[in-house]
């Protein structure tokens, strides 16, 4: 059973992956200021696992990966491995074999894709992503094609890129985590007030790969303002997404008060690498 359990879900994050290198998306959409890529995270240098082939697309295994932030969710039916370039300090370009929102892909999170090949080395590391093929966001509305951003350093560790106050409907509250790494984190507890969705640049872990607990939740602080004006900092009661090994974090809150913005110290979490953070912050829309 559990190896069916198991096949079963390969295959449901399989199709999510694409390889496709020509963009097959026929839109008359165009940009808008709203849509334009937030970071690009060189992550892994040879070393995406060979695991990897299971739940995206074959032959990535000992390739690189580089998880791409959009400043919107993405409509995953617009999106072809062929829509990105990655270019390298040396201007060659970098060759992409597969793209995929996993293990990003619960709802609420289809900002941020991943990009799995050959995307260049710690001797000559990917500079810049640009989106050379129609990417439309969720709703339809906006279209990434020309955006383009700057590639995080393959030494650099992971900062928090971008952060929203989740909508009730997404909470997921009491939801059990996939007893696989990927395939769906957990959910807050049912007492959650409210819920805040931070999104780091890549994946992060403790240091050696296990799942944060106590010491990180304690670390985050939530900049809430209360009824009467005054601004405080809080912690969260509870923290979820957890177990599904991506680059999301739920900040379970037990107070209705604002959330204004939130902060991270550095030296906590890390990458796949095991780069630390820096001390991170950011604002709430």
């Amino acid at each position: 059973m559990l190896l069916i359990f198991l096949l079963s879900a390969c295959t449901d994050a399989r199709r999510l992956a694409n390889s496709e290198q020509d963009d097959t998306t026929d839109t008359l959409v165009v940009g808008g200021r709203e849509a334009y890529l937030k970071s690009a995270f060189y992550g892994l240098d040879d070393e995406i696992p060979s695991l990897a082939s299971l739940f995206s697309c074959n032959g990535v295994g000992g390739g690189d990966g580089m998880p791409v932030v959009f400043s919107l969710e993405v409509a995953l039916e617009s999106l072809q491995a062929g829509d990105f370039r990655v270019t390298l300090d040396d201007d060659s370009i970098g060759a992409i074999k597969c793209v995929t929102p996993a293990p990003a892909s619960d709802q609420g999170e289809l900002r941020t894709i991943l990009l799995l090949g050959d995307l260049g080395s710690i001797y000559n590391q990917p500079f810049e992503v640009e989106i050379v093929g129609n990417i439309l966001s969720l709703d339809g509305r906006r279209n990434f094609l020309g955006s383009n951003v700057r590639v995080t350093r393959l030494k650099q560790g992971p900062e928090i890129i971008h952060a929203d106050i989740v909508p009730e409907v997404q909470w997921e509250l009491g939801k059990q985590a996939s007893i696989f790494p990927f395939g769906g984190g957990s959910g807050c507890p049912p007492s959650t007030q409210q819920v805040i969705r931070v999104t780091w640049t890549g994946g992060i872990t403790k240091f050696g790969g296990g799942e944060v607990d106590q010491t990180e939740q304690s670390a985050y602080r939530i900049l809430v303002e209360g009824d009467d004006g005054q601004l405080m900092r809080i912690e969260p009661f509870a923290m979820g997404d957890l177990g599904d090994g991506d680059n999301n974090h739920k900040l379970c809150l037990d107070t209705r008060s604002r959330p204004l913005g939130v902060e991270f110290p550095e030296g906590l979490v890390t990458d796949p690498r095991e780069d630390f953070n820096p001390a991170t912050s950011i604002e709430l829309p």
